[in-house]
């Protein structure tokens, strides 16, 4: 079984300006890399539909779906908050990116690819129940871990986030549902700052600015594999952001490509260990465009290892 790559031309719909990071040119450099790669020859394609309005209920309070989609501007833009902003195309993206990773779910664990990788945005990881936060207007991986579990019955999902911000969203969509495994590894003191105690289940994995590629394994092996082991999750889900990269100056780590092959290394084994390879990876954060777009190889050839 193969790798699938998912996306959809209106994920790079969503502009909300020539300086804000969150921008379109990131999958273009994604594409850019998939060719020079060869990885684009080796992967198969998948195109999603619109996720439906049921689907976002899934992760997210009714009132503030209801509310998001009634903010769409016909021009200009609207900001859900200081750094969220919709303009006319924005929820028609958004809606892409939930239904990708609902495709991605389906394709896995229906059996017609053993991983799948949704090259999408919006990003999803701060969008909170109730609340969009840091680019992120629908939570993706929190959708698609929820439908998970209602449409194919599963106990155990694990979540796993290696952005170098805090998966504040995540977090606070399964504070209460130990059917979630969710680990997030971030710099911190830094955005969103709110980082929340964790608990059994909520493995937080705060790291100080300057964290090489030394201190990223030994703590992601000490902090989380025998955890993820003991868990046997039934699906992995991969909320992939790659601003960790030491060329991305969003934020003060100094990783490189070979730590996210390592990370997805790691994660291919415990898949296929306890879930016949079943992972699903979305992509969340990066903004130095070349390093994403390597970094987003290195991830794929990590998980197709």
């Amino acid at each position: 079984m193969s790798m699938v790559f998912i996306s959809h031309p209106s994920c790079g719909l969503h502009d909300v300006g020539d300086e804000h990071p969150e921008s379109p040119d990131r999958l273009h450099a994604i594409n850019d890399q998939l060719i020079a790669s060869g990885l684009d020859f080796v992967v198969t394609k998948g195109q999603p539909e619109q996720a439906r309005i049921e689907h976002l209920y899934l992760a997210h309070d009714k009132t503030y779906v209801d509310k998001v989609l009634a903010s769409a501007p016909d021009q200009g833009l609207v900001h859900l908050d200081p750094d969220t902003a919709l303009m006319s195309r924005s929820l028609e993206a958004a809606l892409y990116a939930v239904g990708a990773n609902i495709l991605a779910v389906d394709r896995v664990m229906q059996g017609s690819a053993s991983q799948a990788f949704c090259a999408v945005r919006p990003p999803g990881h701060h969008a909170e129940k109730d609340k969009a936060m840091g680019f992120c207007i629908f939570n993706n991986v929190a959708v698609a871990a929820r439908y998970a579990m209602q449409q194919y019955e599963l106990e155990r999902v694990a979540i796993v986030d290696f952005d170098v911000h805090h998966g504040n969203g995540t977090e606070n969509i399964f504070f209460d549902d130990q059917r979630v495994l969710f680990c997030s590894s971030y710099e911190y003191p830094f955005y969103p700052y709110n980082v929340g105690p964790g608990n059994e289940h909520i493995l937080n994995l705060p790291l100080p600015a300057g964290t090489n590629s030394d201190d990223f394994m030994q703590a992601v092996s000490e902090n989380w594999l025998a955890k993820l082991d003991a868990f046997a999750p039934q699906l992995i889900l991969v909320s992939a952001g790659f601003d960790g990269h030491y060329e991305d100056d969003m934020a003060h780590f100094k990783l490189v490509e070979t730590d996210y092959y390592w990370v997805s290394c790691e994660l291919k084994k415990l898949a296929n260990k306890h879930c016949g390879g079943r992972i699903v990876s979305t992509l969340e954060g990066g903004y130095a465009l070349s390093a994403l777009g390597r970094s987003v190889v290195a991830h794929l050839k990590g998980l197709m290892s």
